[in-house]
């Protein structure tokens, strides 16, 4: 976290300089940052497992997995086109400093098909990160920075991965994307007998049917 923090040190002086009532200095602040996974509706994903090298050269290993965040609105839209609000579903990324590469590999349940990726994080990225937590929002100056610097990765069928980091008004910021390849060995590294971790839903099949998978959109 050297890094992080030399560069939230230095963020913060510039700040105090230039825009005082927006500094975060005193505002509380997590010393990790947040590793979060998001889908598009209906466009559910399982997440085996995912890395992160720092930019140190360090290796953590299962940084997270599980579901990720989405919904299934049963609205009458095409809403699993593009990414519609990104959600979180994630955790804290302990002992690492900012992130240089990410890991992850996924099931696409409703294709279905596994995929893995290494992602490169961009120097942008990082820099936003550390920017998110060392000032206010410019339009709620009243209320205290935020606490925790966080990535996100959108999983999405045909192995499309999308990345965003918050700024420090919350809001997500596109910083990277990718295509993943076909993990050979199938779901669960062939250890489950080809099984994926569970079926499509019933909303997301009469989505489905109504309207297909949009590849392509995201």
């Amino acid at each position: 976290m050297k890094r992080l923090i030399t560069l939230l040190g230095m963020l913060i002086v510039v700040g105090c300089q230039s825009a005082e009532p927006l500094s975060a200095k005193e505002d509380p602040k997590s010393q990790w940052w947040e590793l979060a996974f998001t889908e598009p509706n209906y466009m559910k994903v399982w997440v085996e497992d995912s890395e992160v090298e720092d930019i140190n050269g360090k290796v953590f290993k299962r940084t997270g997995a599980g579901t990720a965040a989405g919904g299934q609105p049963e609205d009458g839209k095409e809403s699993a086109r593009g990414w519609g609000s990104v959600g979180s579903s994630g955790k804290m990324v302990v002992g690492a400093d900012l992130p240089k590469r990410i890991y992850v590999r996924w099931q696409s349940i409703v294709e279905p098909q596994t995929y893995r990726v290494w992602l490169d994080i961009p120097e942008q990225a990082r820099q936003l990160m550390v920017a998110s937590i060392s000032q206010r929002c410019p339009e709620t100056p009243e209320k205290e920075g935020r606490n925790t610097a966080s990535i996100y990765l959108g999983l999405a069928p045909g192995g499309v991965v999308q990345v965003w980091v918050r700024d420090a008004c919350h809001r997500p910021v596109k910083v990277a994307h990718a295509k993943a390849e076909i993990e050979p060995l199938g779901p669960s590294q062939g250890k489950n007998q080809g099984r994926y971790a569970y079926p499509v839903s019933e909303k997301s099949k009469r989505y489905i049917e109504k309207y297909g998978i949009p590849y392509g959109s995201w």
